[in-house]
């Protein structure tokens, strides 16, 4: 794959925008902790990625999503937290991409779809085998109801996976009328509103 000037500047700004963005909600105490389980915490470090994806292809939304993994690291200095951040964030943007590349019609509805569920199933697949192998102690109010944990686990990857979605759309297609040269190709032209 050949990358060009536009697409390494955009993919780089959207890579600095995740820093910002995990920094700022960070440091300013506005992350929005998940009521069910207040250690999961909401933030938007997914809608910079989501539209690097759709800005620019696959290869540019992974570069982004190892930059927000690097980006928690060298804030936190916790490998398991900021990989699975990583993880999430690369998972909901694979299932993106599958979807526009397998769907020729209703391509944002079906990208988002299976953005979400990509993420919701390997987030919640990864955390159960990080469980089993005694990585991540669970909740002694969820350890005999696994059932429950993992609804729960899906239930916020959901929400997460849709803000970071629904985040990179909305921002998408106000570059697609504002400045259309930044768009590398269109996504769907039968259902995206002019």
């Amino acid at each position: 794959m050949k990358i060009n000037t536009k697409t390494l500047a955009g993919t780089a700004i959207l890579a600095a925008l995740v820093v910002v963005f995990d920094y700022t909600i960070k440091y300013s105490n506005l992350k929005i902790p998940f009521p069910l389980n207040p250690d999961l915490k909401f933030d938007l470090t997914g809608i910079p990625i989501v539209l690097s994806l759709l800005l620019f292809g696959f290869i540019p939304g992974i570069f982004t999503s190892i930059i927000a993994f690097v980006a928690i690291l060298a804030r936190s200095g916790v490998i398991l937290g900021s990989s699975m951040k990583g993880l999430a964030e690369f998972s909901t943007i694979l299932g993106m991409a599958i979807g526009l590349k397998l769907f020729k019609r209703f391509r944002i509805v079906s990208s988002s779809i299976l953005g979400v569920v990509s993420r919701v199933l390997i987030m919640i697949c990864v955390n159960f085998a990080l469980i089993y192998a005694g990585i991540i102690p669970i909740s002694a109010s969820y350890a005999n109801i696994p059932l429950i944990y993992a609804l729960l686990l899906g239930f916020f990857n959901a929400i997460q996976g849709m803000i970071g979605i629904v985040g990179g759309y909305f921002i998408y297609a106000a570059i697609k009328r504002r400045a259309p040269s930044l768009i590398k190709k269109e996504i769907d032209s039968e259902t995206t509103p002019e």
